[in-house]
């Protein structure tokens, strides 16, 4: 017979180790948010909070939102080249990105909480209407994939690591081609 402080802890265990449900916004959509491990309550809600508005920051281009989920000492550990280092590179960015694609919307694939890091898989949608580089959009749709890597640290993000599938990106907008 396990006594009940056993039975307990397996519970907890089995509730840890399930994906927790969706989370609803009125912008970022999140299909699937995994905390793995034990999180003190207050630091996991500050963590994803952090995280939401950081999404919710490239789902509307709404600056306030990033401001809510960096720390002052923001750094992007894979900046690309033009891209200001700190705080100013993601609002830099996205106002770069919504010139040449002003629907963009952005959707949390999965979520995976895991201490003070956090993995993001996402997909981007939207459509090619403004002018990237020499090219100007017509319209053409564009999907695709991106995953970062995020720490956090007393609720703000602190350093940020990204890949983008830029080729797909630049296919879809006719910039760049493949093959001959």
């Amino acid at each position: 017979m396990i006594n009940k402080s056993v039975r307990l802890v397996l519970v907890l265990g089995l509730i840890l180790a399930l994906p927790a449900p969706a989370l609803a916004t009125d912008s970022v959509k999140i299909n699937d948010l995994i905390i793995a491990g034990r999180i003190p309550p207050a630091r996991r809600e500050s963590t994803v909070e952090a995280v939401r508005a950081f999404y919710d920051f490239w789902n509307t281009g709404d600056a306030a939102l990033l401001k809510q989920a960096i720390a002052e000492n923001f750094t992007d550990r894979t900046l690309p080249p033009g891209r200001p280092q700190g705080p100013e590179g993601p609002v830099f960015a996205s106002r770069q990105f919504r010139a040449a694609v002003p629907d963009l919307t952005v959707t949390v694939v999965k979520m995976i909480v895991a201490d003070n890091y956090v993995t993001v898989h996402m997909s981007f949608t939207g459509h090619f209407t403004g002018a990237f580089g020499g090219t100007q959009g017509k319209g053409q749709p564009i999907d695709f994939i991106a995953t970062d890597l995020v720490k956090v640290a007393n609720g703000r993000i602190t350093d940020n690591w990204h890949i983008e599938d830029n080729l797909t990106l630049l296919q879809e907008m006719g910039v760049a081609k493949v093959g001959s």
